[in-house]
Parts: C-alpha cells; sequence; structure tokens
C-alpha cells in the first residue's frame, strides 16, 4: 500500500515527471540492462529506498554527492535518488588521472561518494585526499572500506522521502566535469531551469520546428512506446542528456554496459531500440560492421549524433543503411543543449541542399546563438567565421567554485563556447573548428580549420576515421600533420591523400606527414583523443 506519495512542495521537477510516469502502468517496463529488467512499479519502489538510503547517511538538501558510476541500471537511479533528496549531483567521470579526480571531488565539496565496485579503490583514494573527508558508498560490495549502498536500500522504506525543498532557480544542482589543468578542474554546474528547459522541449516537440532528441511520441505509435538505448556514458553529458529526455517521455530506458559495435547491434536488435544518441566514432564503428546493413534494425527511429563533429559522408551513409533517421544535436558541458537538427529536417531539406549535411542545425526553443570576433560583442554577419557565443536556459550558471574562469566564459549571459563556426542566413549553424584545435601555418599565418580537414579526408576511399594536429615547425610555426585509421585490407598511399587535399582544400592543408594507424585512440567518452595522439608525436620525435 502507498503510504506517502506526497511531491515536494513548489513546482514540479524532472523527478516528478518521471514518476508520474511510473505510477502508471506499473507493470510496463521501465529499466532494462541485460536480465535486469525493472518494472515501473519496481524502478518507483527502489528509487525512494535509495533516497531514503543516501538520507541514512546525513545528506540534506544541498549537499553534494559525487557519482562515479559504470553504466549500469543502479547508476541511473542513484542520479536520481540524489536529486529526488533535494541533493546536488557531481558527475565523476572515469578519465581524470587520480590528481585531477581528487581535485574534482575537494572542489565540488562532495560530502559522499557513490562508486561502482569497479572503481574503489580510485574512489577510495580521491576521497581519502579530501579535506572534507566524504562517506564513500558503494553499489554492491566491495574491497574497500566502503558501505555498501544497496544493502542499506533494501531495508528502507518503500515510500517517498518527504520534506524536501524545491531547488532554487539559480542554486546548482548538477556539476559535470569539463576539463581543465591538474588540481584545478572546470565544473560546469547547472540549475533546475536546465531540466524546465528539457521537459518542456520533449513535451512541445511535436509542434516545435525543431525537435527534441527524443519525442514522447513519433508518427503511427503511442505516447510510452519508445525503447531508448543510452549507449555514452552515464556520467558524460551526452549520456545524462540521453537518460533523463528519456524517462521524462515515459520511454524504456536501455543501458549498454559497455560500448563495442557487435554488442551494440546485439542489444539494438534484441530490445527493438528506437531511438539512441552516439558520439561519433561509435556511430562510425557501428557503420562499419560487417553485420551492419539495411534493414538490420527495423526498429530504429532515430539516431542522435553529437558531442564532436562528425563527418558529412559519414552521415550519409547512415541514411543510406538506416533510412531518414539520423538527428543531429550540438551542445557542451557548460549548455548541454544549443543547436538541434531532426531527422525529418535533414531528410526533406539535406536532398536538395547537400551543404546542410555539415550543418549542427539551428538554435533549440528559447536559446540564441550569435558568432562574434575575439573581443567583440556584436554579432557578425552571415557566413562570416568567428567564435560561437550562446544564451538560453540550458546554459550553465558558471564553473563551481570558480568565478575567474566563469567570468571569462560567461559575459552578460552569453557563453562563449570555444567553438568557430558561422551561421547561414537561415539560421543554420556550422562549426569549422574548436578555437584550440585551429592550426596557424603558411607563410602568411592563415588558419587551418581541422574539422575541414578531417571531413574532406573521411571522404578518401579506405579511411575509416581521421584526426589533423597542429604541430612544431621552425619555418611556420605549426606544420599540419594527420593520423587516418585504415579500413582491413585499404591500400591508402599517403603521397596520394595529400595530393587529394591539395586538390580539394589548397596548398595551406597540406599535411606535413601522414600517418597510418588500425584505429584512432578515444577518450572514455567515446572522442578522439588528440592529447594522444599528440603525446605519440611527440614521442616518435
Amino acid at each position: 500500500m502507498i503510504v506517502n506519495e506526497q511531491k515536494t512542495d513548489g513546482p514540479r521537477t524532472y523527478v516528478d515527471h518521471i514518476l508520474e510516469h511510473w505510477h502508471e502502468d506499473e507493470d510496463a517496463e521501465a529499466l532494462v540492462q541485460g536480465a535486469q529488467r525493472l518494472t515501473r512499479g519496481q524502478a518507483r519502489r527502489r528509487l525512494y529506498r535509495l533516497g531514503h538510503a543516501l538520507r541514512g547517511q546525513g545528506l540534506v538538501p544541498g549537499d553534494g554527492v559525487g557519482l562515479f558510476l559504470a553504466n549500469r541500471v543502479d547508476s541511473v537511479l542513484v542520479q536520481l535518488a540524489v536529486h529526488l533528496i533535494g541533493c546536488r549531483v557531481v558527475f565523476l567521470p572515469p578519465e581524470p588521472g587520480p590528481g585531477e579526480l581528487a581535485a574534482l571531488v575537494e572542489q565540488s565539496r562532495a560530502r559522499a561518494v557513490v562508486t561502482d565496485p569497479l572503481f574503489a579503490q580510485r574512489a577510495a583514494d580521491a576521497a581519502g585526499r579530501s579535506v572534507h573527508a566524504p562517506v564513500l558508498l558503494s553499489l554492491g560490495p566491495c574491497e574497500q572500506p566502503c558501505t555498501d549502498l544497496l544493502a542499506l536500500a533494501d531495508e528502507c522504506p518503500e515510500v517517498r522521502p518527504d520534506g524536501v525543498p524545491a531547488p532554487g532557480a539559480d542554486e546548482a544542482v548538477t556539476v559535470l566535469y569539463t576539463g581543465g589543468t591538474l588540481g584545478r578542474p572546470k565544473l560546469a554546474a547547472h540549475s533546475r531551469r536546465l531540466y524546465d528547459a528539457l521537459v518542456d522541449l520533449v513535451e512541445g516537440a511535436p509542434d516545435d520546428s525543431r525537435p527534441a532528441v527524443f519525442r514522447s511520441s513519433e508518427p503511427g505509435t503511442e505516447a510510452g512506446t519508445e525503447r531508448v538505448l543510452a549507449a555514452t556514458l552515464l556520467t558524460h553529458g551526452s549520456g545524462h542528456l540521453t537518460t533523463i529526455q528519456a524517462l521524462v517521455t515515459g520511454s524504456v530506458l536501455v543501458v549498454l554496459p559497455e560500448f563495442e559495435a557487435g554488442a551494440a547491434l546485439e542489444v539494438l536488435r534484441e530490445e527493438r531500440i528506437t531511438a539512441t544518441m552516439f558520439v561519433p566514432p561509435m556511430l562510425y564503428a557501428l557503420l562499419d560492421h560487417p553485420e551492419c546493413a539495411p534493414g538490420a534494425l527495423p526498429a530504429l527511429r532515430r539516431i542522435v549524433v553529437g558531442g564532436a563533429a562528425t563527418s558529412p559522408s559519414r552521415l550519409q551513409q547512415t541514411v543510406e543503411v538506416f533510412g531518414p533517421v539520423l538527428s543531429q544535436g550540438y551542445g557542451q558541458s557548460e549548455a548541454l543543449g544549443i543547436a538541434a537538427f531532426g531527422a525529418e529536417e535533414l531528410a526533406s531539406q539535406g536532398a536538395g541542399r547537400p551543404e546542410l549535411w555539415r550543418s549542427c542545425g539551428r538554435a533549440i526553443s528559447d536559446t540564441e546563438i550569435e558568432i562574434r570576433a575575439e573581443g567583440s560583442t556584436a554579432a557578425l554577419p552571415a557566413r562570416q567565421v568567428g567564435e560561437v557565443v550562446v544564451r538560453g536556459e540550458t546554459v550553465m550558471l558558471g564553473y563551481y567554485e570558480d568565478p575567474e574562469r566563469t567570468a571569462e566564459a560567461l559575459q552578460d549571459d552569453w557563453l562563449r563556447t570555444g567553438d568557430m563556426g558561422y551561421l547561414d542566413a537561415e539560421g543554420y549553424l556550422y562549426l569549422v573548428d574548436r578555437a584550440k584545435d585551429i592550426i596557424v601555418t603558411g607563410s602568411t599565418s592563415d588558419n587551418v580549420y581541422s574539422r575541414v580537414l578531417e571531413d574532406f579526408l573521411l571522404t578518401l576511399p579506405g579511411v575509416r576515421n581521421a584526426a589533423a594536429l597542429g604541430v612544431p615547425d621552425e619555418e611556420y610555426g605549426e606544420a599540419v600533420q594527420i593520423f587516418l585509421a585504415t579500413a582491413e585490407g585499404a591500400d591508402v598511399d599517403p603521397d596520394a591523400v595529400s595530393a587529394s587535399v591539395i586538390a580539394e582544400l589548397g596548398e595551406l592543408y597540406t599535411p606535413r606527414r601522414t600517418v597510418l594507424l588500425d584505429r584512432l585512440p578515444t577518450t572514455k567518452v567515446g572522442k578522439v583523443d588528440k592529447k594522444a595522439l599528440r603525446a605519440a608525436w611527440v614521442t616518435a620525435t
């Protein structure tokens, strides 16, 4: 019997929207990971128990809780439980080294750290270095001296924790790691406005010319029948975005523990996945798998690609294989939603306007995009390249506990993204590079845009992935070096590659050296790891 189901005082949060779905049709599936399958009723009751278990550790509204978690169903529920009891989620992704991870825990002022048993040793080391001495909890038994949160939850009530105040409009409720320097991480802090915007976006999607990532329903289907695959890291912006947008629409969320193309194809097929999100290297690996063929995934209606620049040729290949299911999203940890390009829009517009395959869409609802020259607050005219700046509800409050870098990034509520691009006359955004990835070379110190070069390289036969770097050069300051991941058995001639680059892009883009690899290194979140490539170049020279 449900004894205590009152919601928090004040306006509804995104968790309230999820729970409204989980109170309906309680025997319907809600969360899936392999053999673990939770119904809506089971997920709701487990969420409540986790909320009480966290409270039992002395956590109160406003406290920070670090989440150092792998992709699993319980990770989803713990993240929701932290927000359910009014605490601040601090995502601890796996990529930082020991010193950076410890600094992240310390700077975020986490009062507790919840770790997957796989990461327990690293979590214990990071927590042990913090002067705040956070409580260490694990999702199951582990070899470190920490408390088993799941065992605690099993002894807790299956009713909603009460007395939780609604978070203030300018209160940080979620903190995302977004790089930084050793001992001084950058932590993008977001308020409830981000989640309100996401709820408004998905609820208003059918009438919006710039659709949300996942709609509450697709043409010809009933609301709540979607099956969404979370394939990217749950502790990264893309995984968090996928999770929230799936759950607030009442969709079934299927969690992929670890990405491998063959395993992903199997889950997509067997779980009848209708929508998913990939970062580009994941999409490329899927397309290159021998079992990936037209008709292989008949249930799939939407693939969202984002998180990094995507090759237009690979986007077109996706449509050739899966049909008009491809959507693009552009955002970053500092602004999880900036621009989007819906599958229907891309399919209808892209056929007659091939340049749109290089676009990442138009501004999402209630978001403004401008292009500005360095040091200027005036918007540049259409098609002039400058820095992308954005304003809207999905933009962060600032960098947590870092007013200096907040002031550099946010100016009069406009976020400097660090991305270089331009807008066309219709408001479509085109990215040409990260500001820090521009290669300045040639006798007149001109800009080589690595994104433009990489997109072209991916059109060449036998090239599966590509990365361009600027490396030191005595004459020009920097020279262009490219790394190519080639298909098995492909005969890629570096001299022929150079000739093709010169013919298409001009001599400025001529690679000084071309390195052929079986695959390019990627970060934990699936992006090409240019730091690793640069380190390999330094070692080789």
